[in-house]
């Protein structure tokens, strides 16, 4: 029976539709969900809605079934609507009435918006982590190859000098506005809405402020009509905030395939990171950044999908929330495996320290004997004129070597201070 049945079933056709693939996508709630429910028992006895024991049962009993879900022992059978029907009947069938009284105070829809708060939470700290795996990785490069340079592009054309010290810093410095963008998302999931029940409230002499702090939560969401608002809302400021990492991670992804084609030959992978063709024998085809490009292009449509789902609906809850699993959980652990693979990958590239002998690349330094002309008196427009006419004419003569003083620029790069600003933002 479901906990909202009073004796009368669904049909099965009802049931499917309804359910969906919802069993699947709770089992990575499950042990959200019963974090939370060992917090509700806790909170249910301290004011007096349990007795001591019948908390203390429940909590050893929420243990066991902890273990079992870390130990992956867990499952929701097709019997089960959700992940709540299931731990809830693990816990009458060892408890007896005990077990029917956790439910008191709470909710399913205050529940699982505890579930996915928490889940949150937790996946954005690891990516959080993983973002700056990746950034010490890049610091690390920029910092070995400052002095390798690369031809940098403006219109897909041949512009100005650059170096692989500053390419790699880049994005590391970029993933940095990445940080912000999860925190701010770690900021809105770190609320307790534990309490606020079908999102009006509840008539217990509950108390909100020990589960927030038992759960760990930075504070509540105190008004229960919000706190029920932030479903759809939590996971839309996730999904942008994975967008931006996804935009990075799939802007290198790009970079790094057109400098492994022999066109460019910036760079080089060992055969282990490439893959093959069936019939070319030659074929090193870097099939890992092409799937970190596409899957991180498809993230960054995941807010648009939450938004469309969401952005008409009132106050109150509406069952479409359910849906935002779909998109979000796969999304997350695509991220999570693509910044993986980037940093195991990325670790592993050998970079072409000979590029600029090619003549083709000798124009890079145009704006470096312009500059070098105008500071020995000529004007600037003349000066350019003079270099415009060399390189129509074929006189043109490289000085292969740049000046760049000022912050940030290829010869004073600040990693320090990148490095430093990371960690500010961290």
């Amino acid at each position: 029976m479901k906990l909202w049945e009073k004796g009368i079933p669904t049909d099965k056709k009802t049931d499917l539709f309804t359910v969906g693939n919802d069993r699947e996508l709770d089992l990575v709630l499950a042990e959200y969900d019963v974090i939370g429910s060992m917090a509700q028992a806790k909170m249910l006895a301290k004011v007096g809605l349990l007795t001591h024991a019948e908390s203390a049962d429940l909590v050893a009993a929420l243990q066991d079934i902890l273990a079992d879900i870390q130990a992956g022992n867990f499952t929701i059978e097709d019997s089960f609507e959700d992940v709540h029907s299931k731990v809830e009947y693990l816990l009458i069938e060892k408890l007896g009435d005990t077990g029917k009284k956790i439910h008191t105070a709470r909710s399913r829809n205050d529940q699982v918006l505890t579930d996915v708060h928490l889940y949150l939470k937790a996946e954005i700290l690891t990516i959080k982590a993983q973002v700056k795996e990746l950034f010490d990785l890049l610091i690390t490069l920029g910092k070995q190859y400052q002095n390798v340079l690369l031809p940098g592009y403006t219109h897909f054309q041949v512009a100005m000098p650059s170096s692989f010290g500053m390419w790699f810093s880049a994005y590391a410095e970029t993933l940095i506005d990445d940080v912000t963008m999860l925190n701010a998302a770690l900021t809105v999931a770190d609320q307790n809405p534990l309490g606020s029940a079908a999102g009006y409230g509840s008539s217990f002499p509950i108390d909100r402020s020990f589960t927030t702090k038992e759960m760990g939560f930075k504070t509540l969401k105190y008004n229960s009509v919000a706190a029920q608002m932030s479903r759809g809302k939590v996971e839309k400021t996730t999904a942008f905030a994975m967008a931006s990492v996804a935009g990075t991670l799939s802007k290198l992804a790009m970079d790094i395939t057109l400098y492994l084609s022999q066109n460019f030959s910036f760079i080089a992978l060992p055969q282990h990171l490439t893959t093959g063709s069936s019939i070319m024998p030659h074929k090193k085809n870097p099939d890992i950044f092409e799937l970190i490009r596409g899957k991180c292009n498809k993230i960054q449509a995941l807010p648009y999908e939450i938004t469309l789902i969401t952005n008409n609906l009132p106050s109150g809850y509406h069952r479409e929330f359910q849906l935002l699993k779909e998109g979000l959980f796969p999304a997350l652990q695509s991220l999570k495996a693509c910044l993986e693979m980037a940093h195991y990958s990325i670790k592993e590239i050998k970079v072409n320290e000979s590029i600029l002998d090619d003549k083709k690349y000798d124009y890079l330094f145009t704006v470096d004997a312009l500059n070098e002309l105008v500071n020995s008196g000529i004007p600037f427009r003349d000066a350019y004129k003079i270099v415009g006419e060399q390189v129509d004419n074929g006189t043109f003569v490289s000085p292969k070597a740049t000046k760049h003083i000022h912050e940030g620029s290829i010869n004073n790069l600040c990693l320090d201070e990148i490095v430093a600003k990371m960690e500010d933002a961290f």
